[in-house]
């Protein structure tokens, strides 16, 4: 086999199915296949016989396999078949920022969260030795549930022949990033992903705030400090990723929620009938002014630099996609605040304002006339009723309300390692919509119920958005015989956990049917809670194992 022989259909090394071509770097070809053992789809990089670069791939594996940070796609298999070298890594369902940047900047809000992201990921990273290599913006991937999936870690770089590089330059990359994220103009050299380069007055690079209005200042300060040769007003620059996740945390805090429009994904193009599949690609739709305040331009011609070849095709476009409602700019979609970004606010007059004070007294004037009429009346009533022999009507004190259902503000898949990190996003939200008929499932295992032995378990955990007494988790389940686990945060009830060992479990059930009541032996506060599947009921044809959850109902 080689690496013209490798095409769509063919199977690889008896395991890889290849689908389709996402593109060819130096003669290295970069196919969408699906693992058929364990069911899922992969990127496999395949280099020709005798390519020189097969040790670098090798060597770029094996650092890549020591990150253990979920942001980052894991390399999953690399060796040789049949003189042919391939890699194979996670595929994540998305979109990467060169496409969304197409469409025109971001605001500071998901420019300054998505840069924090990747920062974080960056620092975990470089604490271990190693480094990207080749942070782009071909190679950051806002995924369908509005994560962050960071590509190519250090393969990328071995593709290209140019080297692992340093932490420095990774986070110089990163500055660029930011700075395209924030003006939709790309600062560094060739390539320029598709957009206008940047401008520059006397030899010095223009700072966002002058290229485009409205760029909050914090972020512009960040952005001048991670490329300005040397930063204005004499400050001090920033070379590690540590200090650009502290600087970015400080503007946009340390939330890991996606900021209000970063998670429209491909679930919501479904329901507006835009695609049938994951692997159709949604229309464009223009980022809507609100979040846009400068025009994206609509012609790169004349720039002097050709559009960059992207290195990394998705399963699915995840543009934003406004919503019918637009939630505040300070919530992140569950009604939690967000910690603002200095934007720009707009000047009112001092007339509309008066106005406005003076309707507020009016309203609250005629509801505290409301209130002592109906208190009237309701004196009245009482004194007007008949008390049997000398007893006097009292007021009765109901007792306190228990088993009340918890309000759940949010959820996410968890598949930590060695899982692929998610197991169908989209579905999540399913679980907790009050509807039966709307279910989220696990991933296909093939061979045995625990998961085909492959790992420990897969779940969600729900966030309830404060710390809370749980006193029960009820499950309703599709197909028999699951096992299931009830898990609360290890260490800090108000932070979930990224690895199994983070959690513990407060309650279990074996071999449920249709539903699952798990109940810890007391009432356990926490701000997440995991529901945790360990054994999967055999799917109705018989080829594999998959678990299912309809509803899940928590109570305090």
């Amino acid at each position: 086999m080689s690496n013209q022989t490798v095409s769509p259909g063919a199977l690889l090394a008896g395991r890889y199915r290849i689908a389709e071509l996402l593109a060819e770097i130096d003669g290295a070809r970069v196919w969408r296949a699906v693992d058929e053992v364990l069911s899922r789809a992969v990127v496999v990089d395949v280099l020709p016989v005798g390519d020189p670069r097969t040790n670098l791939l090798f060597d770029a594996a094996r650092r890549a396999a020591a990150a253990a940070d979920p942001r980052f796609l894991r390399v999953l298999d690399c060796d040789m078949h049949e003189g042919v070298t391939y890699c194979v890594r996670e595929w994540a369902g998305g979109r990467p920022l060169e496409r969304m940047l197409s469409a025109g900047p971001l605001t500071g809000q998901q420019a300054g969260w998505l840069a924090r992201e990747v920062s974080e990921a960056l620092e975990n990273l470089h604490r271990t030795g190693h480094t990207h290599g080749s942070i782009s913006p071909a190679t950051v991937v806002v995924t369908d549930a509005g994560a962050i999936k960071v590509v190519g870690l250090s393969t990328e770089s071995a593709l290209r022949s140019t080297g692992p590089g340093t932490p420095e330059q990774d986070v110089r990359a990163l500055g660029e990033l930011l700075y395209a994220s924030l003006t939709g103009r790309w600062p560094g050299p060739a390539p320029a992903w598709g957009l206008q380069p940047a401008p520059f007055e006397h030899g010095r690079l223009l700072s966002p705030r002058q290229v485009r209005a409205g760029v909050p200042r914090s972020l512009d300060d960040i952005a001048d400090r991670l490329l300005g040769d040397p930063p204005r007003h004499h400050a001090v620059p920033i070379t590690s990723a540590a200090g650009l996740s502290a600087a970015l945390s400080g503007v946009v805090g340390s939330s890991h929620e996606p900021p209000s429009q970063m998670d429209e994904t491909v679930a919501v193009a479904r329901q507006n009938g835009s695609i049938d599949d994951a692997t159709q690609v949604v229309p464009p739709v223009q980022m809507p002014p609100a979040l846009d305040p400068t025009p994206p331009a609509n012609s790169y011609a004349g720039n002097g630099q050709a559009p960059a070849q992207a290195t990394y095709l998705s399963a699915a476009e995840t543009r934003p996609v406004p919503r019918r409602s637009q939630p505040s700019q300070n919530s992140n979609g569950h009604g939690r605040r967000r910690p603002p970004v200095d934007e720009p606010k707009p000047r009112g007059s001092w007339g509309g304002r008066i106005l406005i004070l003076l309707a507020v007294l009016a309203l609250l004037s005629v509801i505290a006339m409301a209130q002592f009429l109906v208190k009237g009346a309701i004196n009245k009533d009482q004194g007007s009723g008949t008390a049997t022999g000398n007893s006097t009507p009292k007021a009765s004190s109901a007792p306190p309300a228990t088993n009340q259902k918890v309000t759940i503000v949010g959820a996410k898949d968890f598949d930590p390692p060695p899982g692929n990190g998610e197991e169908h996003p989209n579905d999540v939200k399913n679980t907790y919509d009050g509807k039966e008929s709307t279910t989220w499932t696990t991933m296909s295992y093939k061979k045995r119920p625990d998961l085909g032995g492959t790992k420990k378990g897969v779940g969600i955990y729900y966030d309830l958005g404060e710390l809370t007494d749980v006193s029960q988790v009820t499950v309703n389940l599709v197909g028999d015989s699951t096992n299931l686990e009830l898990m609360v945060p290890k260490s800090d009830p108000s932070t979930p956990a990224t690895t199994v060992s983070g959690w513990q479990s407060v309650a279990k059930a074996d071999q449920a049917g249709s539903q699952a009541v798990l109940k810890p032996t007391s009432p356990t506060k926490t701000r997440y809670v995991l529901v945790w599947l360990t054994s999967l009921p055999q799917e109705s044809d018989g080829n594999g194992y998959r678990g299912e959850i309809s509803e899940v109902t928590i109570l305090k």
